[in-house]
């Protein structure tokens, strides 16, 4: 049988594993942070007629540019924004790609501040991009000082930021973003995946964005609108910004039944966002439970909750596992993830920590 290695694959993928968590039939999946709700049944036929109307011209190609759709994200997000400050995709890792193809590539480098989310050094890879692993403190957190003093240290051409970081959960202060605003030589990304799961009073990058011209904030339908079936996201920048990835973006890229199912999604916003606030409920009902009960726990401005386990965090993996409750191990020692799910799914995996530390 032929193998990887019989086959003149390039010499830096040798060796590595493709991105993935595991898809596992357990009882409650809580390692992917998707929305656990489903989507509601007017949401449902509103999407079916919206997708039927495609279905005539599947044979014509879509709106190359996604113009309505990226028109509707802009009314959604405010600030001002109009389609000309957005640009959609399959997900916000074809919008990082696309960015790192733009602005990266071979010769070029990109810092992220790790432990953050595992897509960005292996989008680094696949664009042929070095990478460099910054450092964030002790506690997961990210300071002005610590910040500046690395971007000013490796002079990257693309620096990520998440906002609230993936695996820890805590949103970014402002004052980071705009001190690397300061002193990078190149684009700035925010990756704002879990945005609209912050709690009260956390500021968005989008604020930045007058009069910062390589601030880039990405965001996607996956997380707080239950769409991750439906694989859209996109980003927010200067226009500039959205002509430069243009010029490395597949044609059609979008097809004409992302774009209806996401604009359907997006006019019935009010009923799929309603899911937020009971997820957020969940997610500090988790916090401060396993607080109570001696565990750390990072600060969670997502749908997800950080969480420190005696010994070894895959023997603790797999006693979750066997309990029917699967979460996400995420490469930390004496470290777990889970998804803040339904009341019912949090009962499960309280109860299943509960066997856990008997």
């Amino acid at each position: 049988m032929t193998t990887l290695d019989d086959l003149p694959i390039r010499d830096d993928l040798r060796g590595r594993s493709p991105y993935g968590a595991p898809q596992l039939d357990v009882a409650v999946r809580l390692n992917t942070n998707e929305n656990s709700y489903p989507v509601p049944d007017a949401v449902v036929d509103a999407i079916g007629k919206a997708v039927a109307a495609e279905l005539r011209d599947l044979n014509r190609y879509p709106d190359r540019d996604a113009l309505a759709l990226r028109a509707d994200l802009a009314d959604y997000l405010g600030h001002g924004l109009t389609a000309g400050h957005v640009w959609a995709a399959n997900g916000s890792n074809e919008i990082q790609q696309q960015l790192l193809q733009a602005f990266a590539g071979p010769g070029r480098v990109a810092l992220g501040f790790t432990p953050a989310y595992s897509m960005h050094p292996l989008l680094a890879l696949g664009t042929g991009t070095g990478w460099v692993a910054g450092r964030r403190g002790a506690d997961f957190g990210l300071t002005v000082d610590d910040a500046v003093s690395q971007v000013r240290a490796h002079h990257p051409d693309v620096v990520f930021l998440c906002s609230p970081n993936n695996p820890t959960g805590t949103a970014l202060d402002p004052a980071v973003i705009g001190a690397v605003l300061d002193v990078a030589p190149g684009m700035v990304v925010v990756d704002e995946a879990y945005a609209e799961f912050a709690r009260a009073g956390t500021r968005t990058a989008l604020e930045l964005l007058p009069g910062h011209p390589r601030l880039v904030v990405t965001r996607t339908m996956s997380k707080a609108f239950g769409f991750a079936g439906g694989r859209l996201g996109y980003l927010v920048a200067d226009p500039a910004v959205v002509d430069a990835v243009q010029l490395v973006r597949l044609p059609y890229h979008l097809s004409a039944l992302t774009q209806a199912a996401a604009r359907a999604a997006l006019a019935h916003r009010g009923a799929l966002l309603a899911s937020v606030a009971a997820i957020r409920e969940q997610r500090d009902r988790i916090v401060g439970e396993l607080r109570r009960r001696g565990h750390r726990v990072a600060d969670s401005d997502a749908n997800f909750v950080l969480f420190s386990v005696d010994g070894d965090q895959a023997v603790a993996w797999r006693a979750l596992l066997d309990a029917g409750v699967l979460v996400r191990d995420v490469g930390l020692p004496g470290w777990l993830r889970v998804t803040a799910g339904t009341p019912a799914e949090t009962d499960a995996f309280l109860d299943a920590m509960e066997v856990l530390s008997r």
